[in-house]
């Protein structure tokens, strides 16, 4: 903890701050504000912070504000850590793309990114990102199976990423504290503007919690949020949902779902939840029917395969919590062989989609 607290001093020294929090007069907080909308107005109205390389998403929330905590919830198999791998490699890519025409900075919707992956090795999340930009399967890549030009498209993608500004840290076990400290070092080292941790369970608390793991959660939700604001970035934090989810008819999450919740959600300044119900529908095919098979058979499976044609690659980001915004259902598209989520074309509103 002593160690914790003598890298944020040195931080906010370092940044031309005291070691207390300074209170900003409104002329300072107003430059600020036009900052912002002027971002805005400048991405056509469509988002004033940092780019999630979504579309959709960016339609609804805005973009990524600075100071913003987000948790980003699904039960496994919703492709969680698949968006939010997406969302890293598109601000961290925009941002490059940006400098190279000269557009650095707060000027650009890109960000350099660190990635803290409690769960995934470095190398998984690189394999992951290479097969989403030469749209290869991973599969493909872990096996060795590739053609000529599968691999010619690899090595191609590889070059071109040299110099994303994505950094990844696959540190297990890291508590609230350490994650902290390595973030603030990220942020004067290579001037990070988005932070994402994958996942918030995996987190430790400085043990102060007296093994009540409520009282963990709430500790670390709330270390995620303060780091949020001292390092003026946007957070991402995946996060469980309980097991509640699967007993009702209704799969889709809702906010009491946040698993040993805690304080996650008073803490968060969106919630998001991604819902893919070609998940859910895919565990109840029926058998298919052959020759022998009975009418009932025949019209039970041809009614699912209808749903499916219906669900299939679609995905929805359920904005649950938006502090500054409105809720809502966001459509997406995922490649589930490149782990690749994409927005659709939209031709009006959606907010029936599901």
């Amino acid at each position: 903890d002593k160690i914790s607290q003598a890298e944020a001093d040195l931080y906010k020294v370092a940044e031309g701050a005291t070691t207390g929090s300074e209170a900003q007069d409104f002329r300072t907080a107003a430059l600020g504000a036009l900052k912002m909308v002027e971002a805005a107005i400048n991405s056509g109205g469509k988002f004033s912070g940092k780019t999630t390389g979504l579309e959709t998403v960016n339609d609804k929330t805005s973009g990524l504000h600075n100071s913003d905590l987000i948790i980003l919830a699904g039960r496994p198999g919703m492709g969680k850590t698949s968006l939010a791998t997406n969302i890293a490699f598109n601000a961290a890519r925009r941002l490059m793309d940006d400098k190279k025409i000269g557009i650095e900075g707060e000027d650009s919707p890109g960000a350099a990114t660190a990635f803290f992956s409690l769960e995934m090795s470095a190398d998984q999340l690189a394999t992951r990102i290479l097969a989403e930009t030469a749209e290869i399967s991973s599969e493909k890549l872990r096996s060795g199976k590739l053609s000529k030009e599968e691999f010619q498209r690899l090595s191609f993608a590889s070059q071109e990423l040299n110099e994303l500004p994505l950094y990844i840290d696959d540190t297990p076990g890291l508590t609230i504290g350490s994650l902290r400290t390595r973030a603030r070092r990220l942020k004067r080292r290579h001037d990070i503007g988005l932070v994402i941790v994958d996942y918030l369970q995996l987190l430790q608390g400085s043990g102060r919690a007296n093994d009540n793991r409520v009282n963990e959660i709430s500790e670390i939700s709330r270390g995620l949020k303060t780091l949020a604001k001292e390092l003026h970035v946007p957070v991402i934090a995946l996060s469980q949902l309980s097991r509640a989810v699967e007993q009702r008819e209704d799969k889709r999450p809702q906010l009491s779902d946040l698993r040993e919740s805690g304080s996650i959600e008073q803490d968060a300044d969106m919630v998001w939840f991604i819902f893919r119900g070609e998940y859910y529908h895919n565990a109840l095919k029926p058998d298919t029917p052959d020759e022998t098979s009975s009418e009932d058979v025949r019209m039970k499976y041809a009614d699912w395969e209808a749903r499916h044609l219906e669900l299939v690659n679609r995905a929805t980001l359920i904005v649950a919590k938006q502090r500054h915004g409105s809720t809502g259902n966001v459509p997406l598209l995922f490649q589930s062989e490149f782990t690749k989520f994409t927005s659709p074309e939209m031709r009006g509103g959606y907010e029936d989609y599901e």
